[in-house]
C-alpha cells in the first residue's frame, strides 16, 4: 500500500493553464481594441474562472487554479509586472515546431525588484475567496531563471551576471513572501530555461558560461530563492520544453541537468515532460533525492485530444519506478492545455476528460 499524499504535489495534479473559451478571447479583442472596459473584462474574466473553478472540483481534482485566464502569457505578465523589466514587441517571435510564435517579449529596463501591487497578488486573492477551501489553490508564476535568457539582461544596467541574480533573487524572496502573505501554500515555478539546458543548442542563453555553468547559475538561483522559505510553503517546479498552439520549441533528455538540479534543487517535486521520445528514458530520475520529493509524470499530453492507453500508462508508472519509489510519483499532463491565449488543439470537452482520465488512473494505482 502507498502512502496517502496529504500536501502538494498531488498523485492527480495538472500544470495550471486551461484553454480559454471562445467568449473570453472575444472578450481580449474587444477590451485590447477599446470596445470594453478594463472593469467589463474582468468581470467575464471572473466568471469563468467561477465556471473552470468548479469543473476542476467536479473532476476530482484536489488542487485548482485560475487556467491563467487574466493572462495572455504563462510567463510575460508576470515578468513585465516586475520593476526593471518591460514587455515590448520584438522583430520577431520565438521558433517552435513549423511555427513562429507572435511576437511578444521582456527586456530589463532598470535595477529589478518585486512591485508590491503586483496585479498577481491581488488576482490570487481573489481566486482563493472564490474556491473557498473546497480545495487547494495553486498559483503558477514563471521561474526566475526565465531572466536568463540571451536578450533580457541589459549589460550597460547589470555589467555583471552576479549582480543580476543577486537581485532577481531577492526580488524573488520578496515575491514568495508576498504571496504567502496574500494565502499562497502551493506556488509552482514554470521553467523553459532549465529544460532547455539539455538541449543541443544553447544558442538562447549567455554566451561566456559553458553549460556546466548554466546549471549551476540556475541551481544557485532558484535555491537562493528559497532559502528562507517557509516549511508549509510547496513550491514545485515544472520543465517545459515549449507548448504553444499544440507545437513543441525544442527536444532532449533530463541527462545533462539531472546531476545537478534533480539532486539537489530545493523544492517539493518536479513536474516532468515524458509525453513523447523527446524527454529520453526515465533514468535521470535515479538523481531523486529519496524520501519526500516527488516527481509528476508527465505522460499525459495536452496538445492533442485522443486519450491515452490506459493500460499504456500504467505500464510506464510501473518503468519509472526503476528509478524512483512508486510513492514519490504523481501524474499530470505534460504541460498546460494552453500556455498562451491561444490554446492547444483539442476542445474543451477533452481538457476536462483529459484532467479526469488522470484522476481515474491514479485511483487505480495509488488507490
Amino acid at each position: 500500500m502507498t502512502k496517502t499524499v496529504h500536501h502538494p504535489p498531488f498523485r492527480a495534479d495538472h500544470v495550471g493553464s486551461l484553454l480559454r473559451p471562445a467568449n473570453l478571447l472575444q472578450a481580449r479583442t474587444d477590451y485590447n481594441s477599446g470596445k470594453l472596459s478594463a472593469e467589463e473584462f474582468r468581470t467575464i474574466q471572473t466568471k469563468e474562472i467561477k465556471r473552470i473553478v468548479d469543473k476542476q472540483i467536479e473532476v476530482g481534482l484536489e488542487l485548482v487554479t485560475d487556467g491563467e485566464f487574466r493572462r495572455s502569457w504563462w510567463h510575460l505578465d508576470f515578468l513585465e509586472h516586475l520593476n526593471g523589466i518591460e514587455g515590448y514587441v520584438p522583430e520577431h517571435g520565438i521558433p517552435f515546431q513549423g511555427i513562429e510564435t507572435e511576437p511578444y517579449d521582456v527586456r530589463n529596463t532598470g535595477k529589478i525588484s518585486f512591485n508590491p501591487d503586483h496585479p498577481f497578488i491581488t488576482d490570487f486573492i481573489e481566486l482563493n475567496a472564490i474556491v473557498d477551501g473546497r480545495a487547494v489553490t495553486k498559483q503558477t508564476i514563471p521561474s526566475p531563471n526565465q531572466l536568463f535568457h540571451r536578450g533580457i539582461r541589459n549589460s550597460a544596467i547589470y555589467p555583471s551576471i552576479e549582480d543580476y541574480a543577486t537581485d532577481i533573487i531577492d526580488t524573488y524572496r520578496d515575491a514568495l513572501r508576498a504571496f504567502y502573505n496574500a494565502g499562497v501554500r502551493y506556488l509552482q515555478f514554470d521553467d523553459v530555461y532549465i529544460a532547455g539546458l539539455n538541449s543541443d543548442s544553447l544558442i538562447a542563453y549567455e554566451p561566456d558560461l559553458t553549460r556546466d555553468e548554466l546549471i549551476e547559475l540556475a541551481l544557485r538561483v532558484v535555491n537562493g530563492v528559497l532559502a528562507d522559505k517557509p516549511a508549509d510553503l510547496y513550491i514545485t517546479t515544472h520543465l517545459c520544453r515549449g507548448n504553444y498552439e499544440s507545437r513543441w520549441a525544442f527536444e532532449g533528455s533530463y541527462g545533462f541537468i539531472a546531476p545537478t538540479l534533480f539532486a539537489k534543487e530545493k523544492v517539493n517535486g518536479f513536474f516532468l515532460e515524458y509525453d513523447d521520445e523527446r524527454s529520453g528514458t526515465f533514468k535521470p530520475l535515479a538523481h531523486i533525492p529519496r524520501g519526500d520529493t516527488r516527481v509528476v509524470l508527465g505522460l499525459i499530453t495536452s496538445k492533442f485530444g485522443d486519450l491515452e492507453d490506459k493500460g499504456f500508462i500504467k505500464k510506464r508508472i510501473q518503468e519509472a519506478t526503476e528509478f524512483v519509489s512508486l510513492d514519490q510519483l504523481c501524474l499530470s499532463p505534460q504541460c498546460g492545455f494552453a500556455s498562451t491565449h491561444h490554446g492547444n488543439k483539442l476542445t474543451e470537452e477533452q481538457q476536462w476528460a483529459k484532467l479526469k482520465f488522470i484522476v481515474d488512473i491514479t485511483k487505480e494505482v495509488w488507490g
